[in-house]
């Protein structure tokens, strides 16, 4: 078959583009095998809160990593106000589309559900650059990323799915099967390489005692949901209050609502000295400080995929995260105060931990990018794959 008139006949230039330190952590195994790969030549797209000071500007771990950043994206996250978010995003295709102009990659690589991932994808389209997308079909009904994931299901050409549940889905979405792959969630190939801290060696990075184990906890806003942020996040502080443990937080993402949430948390430090903040941990800190927490609180993703590798307790709050696959170490709450506190006490009484010894994490094998990479580098760049046909549900 000929090739599209919109793809070039060139050595294959794989785009990546990560726009928080939430993604970069997943997308890590997949840049490290694509660097090994001959055919392919790697292009790291950087945007959003790794542009941000408030953030940490990880743009500067991704460099440090040894990943040049050939393109950064301007998206201001500092007015996370509703009109905020809605600015970002259109600055955000603004500058995805001047960096596709400059230099148009072969495959474009976008995982997530986003807003800011989103103005990356919706700045291809003109473009006619095929999409590939990791961690579709997945279901968060709390948040708005669940609108903004199944957009970009329908914007990609390729879809890499962590599950058999999400791969059956996004065929059920018109996908046709072919351009579905299994592949297993990225973040858990971390677990077969990574050289994880000691407990010495983290007390010092975390410059606090773990003895006792704390809780760590990442709460980003719940944008779907009717009770603000700052009200939701009291009554969490409030039972992390009751129960005493230390706690390791992590800062929300760049959702409307957090400024709110970061106050909260350096209110909550500043009052339990026992306890630390962080703008980000990094892969190998945030790992080993789920190596050795006596529990996770919070709505993260996190809790929900990675976690389920330590047999890791999980309190997960709210809505946010309702719908995806989740294992026996997830305990469902709604953002109560007591139904938080008692939640709290069971995951962290050592009978139920006893009881996940024999868990098994639903979201893969740790080998997700080779199966990932295999695909960009072999799948043919024709008319066929920049087509899509939506396919019925009672097509074979």
């Amino acid at each position: 078959m000929s090739e599209s008139p919109c793809i070039e006949s060139r050595k294959r230039n794989v785009a990546v583009v990560t726009v928080g330190r939430s993604d970069y952590g997943i997308y890590l195994p997949i840049l490290r095998v694509l660097t090994e790969e001959p055919q392919l030549q790697l292009r790291v797209m950087a945007a959003s809160a790794h542009l941000s000071d408030t953030f940490g500007r990880t743009v500067d771990r991704i460099e440090a990593d040894g990943f040049p950043v050939s393109d950064r994206v301007e998206m201001p996250v500092e007015d996370d106000s509703a009109w905020g978010t809605a600015h970002a995003m259109a600055l955000g295709v603004e500058g995805f589309a001047a960096a596709y102009k400059r230099a148009r990659p072969d495959l474009l690589l976008v995982l997530g559900d986003r807003f800011d991932m989103f103005a990356a994808a919706v700045a291809a389209a003109p473009f006619c650059i095929p999409l590939a997308h990791i961690h579709g079909g997945e279901i968060t009904e709390g948040a708005m990323d669940e609108q903004f994931r199944h957009a970009m299901t329908k914007l990609s050409h390729l879809h890499f799915a962590s599950t058999q549940t999400y791969a059956d889905r996004l065929v059920r979405m018109g996908e046709e099967p072919w351009r579905v792959t299994v592949s297993g969630a990225p973040a858990l190939d971390h677990l077969r390489t990574m050289n994880l801290m000691t407990l010495d060696e983290l007390q010092h990075s975390l410059d606090m005692s773990l003895e006792p184990a704390p809780l760590l906890a990442t709460f980003h806003p719940a944008t779907l949901e009717e009770a603000g942020a700052a009200e939701q996040f009291a009554e969490l502080l409030a039972a992390l209050h009751e129960l005493g443990r230390p706690v390791v937080f992590t800062y929300p993402n760049v959702d409307p609502g957090h400024r709110q949430i970061i106050r909260a948390i350096d209110d909550y430090v500043d009052a339990h000295r026992s306890s630390r903040c962080f703008k980000e941990l990094g892969t190998r800190r945030y790992f080993s400080s789920m190596r050795f927490a006596a529990a996770m609180i919070g709505n993260s993703s996190s809790g929900i995929i990675e976690a389920a590798s330590f047999k890791l307790p999980v309190v997960n709050v709210g809505s946010r995260q309702r719908g995806r696959v989740r294992a026996a170490n997830v305990v469902d709450v709604e953002c109560r105060r007591k139904d938080l506190s008692d939640a709290l006490r069971r995951v962290v009484d050592p009978a139920f931990k006893n009881g996940l010894k024999s868990l098994v994490n639903p979201y893969g094998d740790g080998q997700a990018a080779e199966r990932i990479v295999r695909v960009l580098r072999e799948i043919p760049l024709d008319r066929r794959l920049l087509q899509k046909r939506f396919q019925d549900s009672t097509e074979t």
